[in-house]
């Protein structure tokens, strides 16, 4: 049920994280030039837009962060399975933003470039407070649901 507040919760967090496909991630500048990094790797922005270093590993990390978000949402059905993939959800948010991370600072180091992040940094963090606030309403639906069935 689309109505439910988890639901809304994780549709939220799945619209939040989906942002991160048209965003920068992080600038770098270096003499050299500049330098973004994006979803799916580092590009160079000076006279033309051209891949400097791929992030694959970023890439399907993001995908499978959404693909997980997606079906968290449309199984509200099975709330113990909800709620054990949202957990897995958060776990794999978590990773996103240490992923960031690291082909930032991977990425400054190797391209002798001073880094700084976007505020896009934050949203895996606010998408993974969604989730759990996600994960504690779908425990107080399945709590009522077995209060319902000890009643009969």
């Amino acid at each position: 049920m689309i109505q439910r507040i988890q639901s809304l919760y994780l549709l939220v967090a799945l619209v939040i994280i989906s942002v991160l496909f048209s965003m920068d991630l992080a600038q770098l500048a270096n003499e050299t030039g500049l330098f973004r990094l994006t979803f799916d790797g580092v590009y160079s922005i000076d006279s033309e837009v051209r891949l400097v270093m791929p992030a694959y590993a970023l890439t399907s990390l993001l995908i499978a962060d959404v693909a997980l978000l997606l079906i968290i949402i449309f199984l509200f059905r099975k709330r113990i399975l909800q709620i054990r993939l949202a957990a897995m959800g958060i776990v794999l948010l978590a990773g996103l933003s240490g992923m960031i991370y690291y082909f930032g600072k991977t990425a400054s180091k190797e391209l002798g470039a001073e880094l700084s992040f976007t505020w896009a940094i934050v949203l895996p963090l606010i998408s993974m407070v969604l989730v759990f606030m996600a994960i504690k309403a779908i425990g107080r639906d399945e709590a009522l649901i077995r209060s319902i069935d000890r009643i009969r």
